[in-house]
């Protein structure tokens, strides 16, 4: 098996499998969607697990952000998180302390209360793997599912293209990145793409639902915005056509990618957040998201789903193209083949 998620059809066959949930379950496991959403009275309960598993000295930090966004995308709060530590035998006691303040800091910037997890030595992992868990509650009137975008809308994205995969890359890969001619200031600064302007799209996703009608939004994440755009629609039974030169990206992630040969459209992207609505309200939204300082843009628009996941250019009309593991597994994993 490769590295990375399952592919959608592998992962589709085993969810097949699964038992019908009861009525009080609005969203159960599929394709596309970012969390299980519950029905209990006039709320819902949201909840999302997710674990970071690539070796990151913020491991703890990135596991509370990262299921938090997923939280945000169904227009809820996020409220409770859960972590399961896993870790190996070598490591210090003020590497797993480091790894808790982390999960503190987190979870104090976004008024998250830490209820509980497990924390376990083990020799079966050779670096530490947090699984998070977290569970945010919206109204019932204004959750948010990925298959509720509908032919017509229009596609906004906040952010640019692959930051997360950007400011890994500089981080893990930094002496390749080097060998490539990429200056060594320009590598820092992707660097501190990490936090600024970092991986949540909380306060986004949150401020998007408040004051416009949202049919769906999306958290790109592994595969990047290619594999997002995919699982929408999907998840929504549409189509998607995006244009190219509208895709915001960063000129420090252009440079990273062109020096080692990766394709930023499937490239890990934490930090964006895809939104579809009606195109009369996109101003208003535009406005919003400005007002918060999140720079965001009109990039396409929902189809039929006859006409397929499509992106236009000067050139042409084609298919988007497919990731079935993200540009970061496939660098790492010929990287480790190459160094054997």
């Amino acid at each position: 098996m490769q590295l990375g998620k399952l592919t959608s059809h592998q992962l589709h066959r085993l969810l097949e499998q699964f038992p019908r949930p009861g009525a009080e379950v609005i969203m159960g496991p599929k394709i596309g969607e970012d969390a299980a959403i519950i029905d209990y009275g006039d709320k819902v309960l949201v909840a999302k697990t997710d674990p970071i598993t690539f070796a990151t000295d913020m491991i703890g930090w990135y596991a509370v952000n990262i299921n938090a966004n997923d939280i945000a995308c169904c227009g809820a709060k996020p409220r409770w998180f859960l972590a399961t530590l896993l870790l190996p035998q070598h490591i210090l006691e003020d590497e797993i302390q480091r790894i808790f303040d982390q999960m503190i800091q987190a979870t104090e910037s976004l008024d998250v209360t830490i209820i509980g997890g497990h924390t376990e030595i083990t020799d079966q992992v050779s670096q530490p793997i947090v699984i998070g868990t977290m569970l945010g509650e919206a109204l019932k009137s204004k959750y948010v599912i990925t298959s509720g975008a509908l032919p017509g809308d229009s596609i906004v994205l906040t952010q640019s293209l692959a930051i997360e995969g950007t400011a890994i890359l500089a981080s893990e890969s930094s002496k390749a990145l080097l060998n490539k001619h990429v200056s060594l200031k320009n590598i820092e600064k992707c660097k501190s793409l990490l936090v600024n302007p970092g991986i949540s799209v909380v306060q986004a996703a949150l401020l998007a639902n408040e004051i416009a009608n949202i049919h769906s939004m999306h958290d790109p994440t592994e595969g990047g915005l290619a594999t997002a755009l995919y699982e929408l629609a999907h998840a929504a039974n549409v189509g998607v056509l995006i244009y190219k030169h509208k895709l915001p990206i960063l000129d420090e992630t252009t440079s990273v990618c062109e020096a080692l040969c990766l394709d930023p459209l499937g490239l890990l992207a934490s930090g964006t957040l895809l939104i579809t609505l009606d195109q009369n309200q996109v101003p208003k939204l535009l406005k919003a998201l400005d007002s918060i300082s999140v720079p965001a843009c009109e990039i396409g628009t929902i189809t039929s789903e006859k006409d397929g996941v499509l992106i236009s250019t000067s050139m042409n009309t084609s298919s988007i193209p497919k990731f079935e593991r993200d540009e970061l597994a496939r660098f790492f994993e010929e990287q480790h083949l190459n160094n054997w």
